[in-house]
């Protein structure tokens, strides 16, 4: 064979061969090949897998459905150096090749090297103001944010130096893909706050003064660093129990989720804020969102504790109370208000502000959102057995799903619950091969997204309790329920 038959023979094993890639070590958009070779994985926190461990990250070769390499040469695959005590949550960057995973056992955030499949680097506890009820670390990992209920402190962690912020009460942290905007809730209050990195002449000015310009508090006070603030409102905008914000497609606003009634409030709603150059403060270092202003409100009868975006196209979860007195649709039956709750998906246009379609989901507290293939949206709740679809199912309309997981046709505007098999505390789009790979009850299940059937679990069920999952090799980082 003459030598230019050889190189082009060559040239075309290359293109074949994703594995060896003749010399490169990438397989996808510029990532690295990972030392498994699987293409398509998920990662699944798992709670004490072992009378010796309290947490371990495995993962799973979502293409064939299995935990081992297909050819069996490698029995059980997982994340190595991983030593947290009951992991709890992924948050999801697979642009960035990395996750992130919070252990509520010891409070330490660690940061998984996915083109590696090892730990990075961990953020300890006590950097993170100990045991915290919402983290959240930036795409470059130089900041994390984190609220400590029990310690009413809100801690910013900033290139390997913590600052705790005083802000009795907080609960929970959101945070904008550009880590530009954070803003903090507090329970059972009608406040939003935001944090804000400040310059160096408001350092000086806000020396020995930690309610400088209207601030909550400003640390540390000898030369601040950081400030909360909180947000104020306009045009007769409002917040009645907000407990996340969600931001928009295109980053120009953050919605607060307010979650009214389910959280003891008045009314459930969305609020927007607005985010412009105006808002934020000029050095343009880590959290800038120094006069932020809620402008517009949109009740939400459905109920709002979490949404996802679509585009345009905001998609609510929440639950309302039946109250006594009035007549509400679930699971296609007419019922009477008897001062239970029933979880509904809320369709709102936020070019309109109007609410375009409520349909009946799972019922409890819905923590996990996420799009997936074939239009659709799943959603994860919990406590799904404590509402009014379990109270039809033992009642008047036997049969009536009730499980803590729900697939949402967002073409045909359609539900399907899946069946009660526990807690919905984790949901990974594998996005590209139709299904969805869930965290239940403490087990790993498979769902099509075509139709909503089980798929054969049987080769990535786990040893202890399986707490969330995330695709590793979603398409972007807006493959994520830790949002």
């Amino acid at each position: 064979m003459k030598k230019r038959s050889l190189l082009f023979a060559a040239g075309i094993v290359c293109a074949l061969s994703v594995l060896t890639a003749c010399g490169k070590n990438y397989y996808f958009a510029g990532r690295n090949l990972p030392p498994s070779g699987v293409l398509n994985r998920v990662l699944v926190a798992v709670q004490n897998p072992s009378p010796l461990s309290q947490g371990a990250l495995l993962f799973d070769d979502a293409n064939y459905d299995i935990r081992h390499s297909y050819n069996n040469q490698t029995a059980t695959f997982s994340i190595s150096g991983y030593s947290g005590k009951l992991p709890v949550t992924i948050q999801n960057m697979p642009e960035e090749q990395q996750g992130a995973v919070y252990s509520i056992g010891d409070g330490n955030l660690t940061l998984i090297d996915y083109s590696a499949e090892k730990v990075k680097s961990t953020i300890g506890g006590s950097n993170l103001g100990g045991i915290s009820q919402s983290v959240f670390v930036s795409r470059d990992l130089n900041y994390a944010y984190a609220a400590a209920q029990s310690l009413h402190s809100l801690t910013v962690y900033d290139h390997g130096s913590s600052i705790a912020l005083n802000l009795p009460g907080v609960y929970r942290v959101s945070m904008n893909p550009g880590n530009t905007v954070v803003l903090a809730f507090v329970q059972n209050t009608n406040d939003v706050y935001s944090v804000v990195h400040l310059n160096d002449n408001q350092r000086q000015a806000a020396i020995n003064n930690p309610n400088w310009n209207g601030a909550v508090d400003c640390e540390p006070q000898n030369l601040p660093t950081y400030c909360v603030f909180p947000v104020s409102t306009s045009n007769g905008a409002s917040f009645d129990r907000p407990v996340k914000a969600v931001f928009s497609a295109d980053g120009s606003a953050a919605w607060v989720l307010n979650c009214g009634p389910e959280c003891g409030g008045t009314t459930a709603s969305v609020t927007k804020i607005p985010i412009t150059a105006s808002s934020l403060n000029p050095s343009g270092v880590g959290a800038s969102g120094i006069a932020l202003v809620a402008t517009q409100t949109i009740a939400v009868p459905g109920g709002a504790t979490n949404g996802v975006f679509d585009g345009n196209t905001f998609y609510v979860a929440g639950q309302a109370v039946l109250t006594p007195g009035n007549t509400y649709t679930v699971a296609g039956q007419q019922v009477q208000g008897n001062n239970l709750l029933a979880g509904y998906l809320s369709v709102i246009n936020t070019l309109t502000g109007q609410v375009t379609g409520q349909y009946s989901i799972s019922d409890g507290t819905h923590n996990k959102m996420i799009l997936a293939d074939d239009n659709t949206l799943w959603i994860g709740s919990s406590q799904c057995e404590s509402g009014e679809r379990y109270n039809l199912s033992q009642t008047s309309a036997p049969g009536t799903p009730f499980g803590c997981i729900t697939m949402f046709n967002i073409a045909k505007n359609s539900a399907v619950i899946e069946s009660y098999k526990g807690d919905g505390t984790g949901i990974a789009a594998v996005t590209g091969l139709h299904k969805v790979y869930t965290a239940e009850g403490g087990q790993v299940y498979i769902y099509n997204t075509t139709d909503g059937s089980a798929r054969d679990n049987s080769n990535v069920t786990v040893t202890g309790t399986a707490y969330d999952v995330s695709y590793m090799d979603g398409g972007s980082d807006g493959n994520n329920t830790t949002y």
